[in-house]
């Protein structure tokens, strides 16, 4: 069978489209999916030496499949890791890396702009199992080495934050775990592997949500961590006893999808940051924020370590609660629902939903007021996306 040429100067959107691992014996250009559960071994030496190890291979779906095994490796090519897993959801992927790294009595130091589940992961469900974690504000990173303590192993954040598109200095940060020997983990869901990849910035793994703007037509659910081989090796052996793999149709779905991601993710930062300057100049906004405008205040950091802006921008409706709700109520284009990197734009409202659970004191420390509406910016026309917000301002 010809394969395609092994060429590591390749660029990214090349690599996106062309890396393909499985094809049948008919030769697809296209990769089949492999929807099956288990898979047959020629003999019993072949299925001893495939439980044992001794051979690379697929034995079961929840271990690997080839739909996901090109999924991962296309990641891994686009993120610059050496391996990773995927994950049936991004928080699965969340949950299964911090699970797999930590012991009894570890502790973790985090920014406090995460997204709410994380929170609630680290507040409500890590104590059980004597795991601490503390929190430094994103705009003071010279508090983070305060933090940390002879027990701390996992340094964590987000860039750009959800919701309030905060933007940390990633090789800052790197500098920070190297220094303490942690293991510095970062949420690139925001960015996608496009428009940025923390590994360069000293990350040791990276974390997606791959029902954002991987998929990018809300359609599947799927998470993915890739990083170093030696802890992805420990992510992967709980995973495969704890099962929290990512379907193979998924797999496949997600894999199709990424040829298409340089494409759509330009797309989506033209159109978020017209979008932002509009809302900059409007009499009824408060406050704009997104990476690239000028006036965000680590616009020179975003332009650093980001190709792009991304798609999300962050606003505050003047008048308050009441003013705010007016507005969602007034939308007729744009899709009111709490996911994002879609290609349909969406409009949330983070207090009262992704980040109900916390308190109101919660999200006020990391900058989530009543009022502040998070728009996912997709592919229709900015024209007929500005025109639809303009009226809902209005009202």
């Amino acid at each position: 069978m010809k394969k395609e040429s092994d060429n590591s100067t390749r660029k990214f959107e090349t690599e996106a489209v062309r890396t393909q691992t499985e094809r049948s014996q008919f030769l697809e250009h296209s990769t089949p999916m492999y929807l099956t559960s288990s898979f047959v071994f020629e003999d019993a030496e072949d299925m001893r030496a495939s439980f044992a190890e001794e051979k690379e291979r697929n034995i079961y779906s929840r271990y690997s499949n080839p739909n996901s095994n090109e999924f991962i490796d296309k990641v891994c090519k686009m993120e610059g890791a050496e391996a990773g897993f995927a994950f049936a959801s991004g928080m699965a992927a969340v949950y299964s890396t911090f699970v797999a790294l930590l012991e009894t009595g570890d502790h973790i130091v985090s920014a406090k702009s995460i997204f709410g589940s994380t929170h609630t992961l680290f507040t409500q469900f890590f104590p059980k199992w004597d795991v601490s974690t503390s929190y430094f504000d994103v705009n003071d990173l010279d508090a983070v080495e305060g933090l940390i303590t002879p027990k701390t192993k996992i340094l964590y954040a987000e860039s750009p934050t959800n919701p309030g598109v905060d933007v940390l200095d990633l090789e800052a940060l790197g500098k920070i775990a190297k220094k303490h020997d942690l293991i510095f983990i970062i949420d690139n869901c925001f960015a996608s592997p496009y428009l940025q990849q923390p590994i360069k910035f000293g990350a040791d793994l990276i974390i997606h949500s791959g029902t954002k703007l991987m998929d990018g037509q809300g359609r599947v659910l799927a998470g993915i961590t890739v990083g170093s081989s030696e802890l992805m090796d420990k992510i992967y052996r709980f995973a495969r006893i704890t099962g929290p793999a990512l379907s193979p149709f998924n797999a496949w779905v997600l894999s199709k999808s990424l040829e298409t991601l340089a494409i759509r993710v330009d797309r989506h930062c033209s159109n978020a940051l017209q979008l932002a300057t509009f809302l900059e100049a409007h009499p009824n906004v408060e406050w704009v924020k997104y990476p690239f405008l000028k006036s965000h205040p680590k616009y020179e950091i975003a332009k650093k370590q980001m190709k792009a802006g991304g798609c999300v921008v962050a606003f505050e409706v003047k008048g308050g609660l009441e003013a705010g709700r007016n507005f969602f109520d007034a939308i007729r284009m744009l899709s009111l629902s709490a996911n994002l990197g879609d290609s349909r734009s969406i409009v949330t409202h983070p207090a009262s939903t992704t980040h109900s659970k916390l308190t109101s004191e919660e999200r006020q420390a990391v900058g989530i007021s009543d009022g502040m509406v998070r728009v996912s910016v997709g592919l229709e026309h900015i024209d007929d996306i500005i025109a639809d917000i303009t009226q809902a301002l209005e009202k």
